[in-house]
């Protein structure tokens, strides 16, 4: 499943779905799909966002699994990036965010 956020004044961010759900649940929202953000929340909203990510780690958990079984690790700072924007852009402009 893909997730895309939308805002009037910035470009669609598409997600896979466990990470939209991570980022639902940071947001302080229902993981459900479809959904909103009225403008008036958005400025609350980006601070959580923010916060959860200030306090994200930046390295992945070692195990002795982890020896090339899978891909390169994407911190949440890292995928966050382009939603935290998306959020900005809405918080200025006092714009609603939607996902779908």
């Amino acid at each position: 499943m893909l997730v895309t956020f939308k805002t009037k004044h910035y470009a669609n961010i598409t997600l896979f779905g466990d990470v939209a759900q991570t980022f639902l649940k940071i947001l302080g929202h229902s993981t459900s799909v479809p959904g909103a953000i009225r403008a008036e929340e958005v400025p609350a909203a980006l601070a959580r966002l923010q916060q959860a990510v200030a306090n994200a780690p930046t390295q992945p958990p070692q195990t002795e699994d982890d020896e090339d079984e899978k891909g390169p690790y994407v911190s949440l700072r890292q995928r966050a990036l382009p939603l935290i924007e998306l959020f900005e852009s809405a918080a200025k402009n006092n714009d609603n965010v939607m996902w779908e």
